[in-house]
């Protein structure tokens, strides 16, 4: 199988897997928090286009895949947030309420704003780290950019913003929620993308070729 052909075929299941790992978010999202049914088909979209490029830059980044490096690759995406959140807490002031940001319709778009210079500085260096650490060229770091662009922008904007909300001790739970369903969302799409692709990346693990 040629380079090119395994860069797509990386990218198809991983966009099948984004795919399936949305609809068990939204069945979970159902179940324990609220109904977003009416959602499904942007959020399909949305986990098509994040488990395509997510898959696609580590194969492109990757000499020799292997079931271990992408666990790892995910980690560190699944890290990543969890950064972006904890600097959001260090480096902002609440400006509101969690009471406030709970009756809006829709997302926080002023908090999201605000943060946004933050955001984007942060999202520039998560890209220049993970290619740091697996790319080798201007290629490589422009993957790893929009990789890294699409997932802040997706997943990532309303965990900017957490640091400019004031949260009492009992509404740590949405916080927690909000976390719980990242890791959640990321497992299940690496979980499921290691299941399908299992042949090639054990193979290639031990250098040898699959059927």
């Amino acid at each position: 199988m040629g380079v090119g052909m395994g860069h797509d075929r990386y990218a198809f299941y991983g966009a099948l897997a984004g795919v399936i790992s949305t609809l068990v978010f939204t069945v979970v999202h159902d179940i324990f928090i609220s109904d977003i049914w009416f959602m499904l088909w942007p959020m399909v979209a949305a986990g098509a286009l994040c488990g395509a490029l997510v898959s696609w830059s580590y194969g492109l980044l990757t000499a020799v895949p292997s079931w271990r490096g992408w666990l790892g690759y995910n980690l560190l995406f699944t890290a990543s947030f969890g950064l972006l959140g904890a600097l959001s807490v260090l480096l902002f002031e609440p400006v509101t309420t969690m009471a406030a940001v709970v009756t809006l319709n829709g997302p926080p778009t002023a908090l999201i704003d605000q943060a946004m210079p933050m955001t984007v500085l942060f999202t520039l260096g998560m890209a220049v780290l993970i290619t740091l650490r697996y790319g080798r060229n201007l290629r490589h770091f422009l993957a790893v950019l929009l990789t890294c662009v699409v997932l802040v922008a997706l997943l990532g904007l309303n965990v900017s913003a957490i640091g400019l909300v004031e949260i009492p001790n009992s509404a740590l739970f949405v916080v927690a929620e909000l976390f719980g369903l990242i890791v959640a969302l990321n497992a299940v799409y690496a979980a499921l993308f290691l299941a399908l692709q299992w042949r090639q990346l054990a193979a290639a693990s031990f250098g040898q070729t699959p059927d």
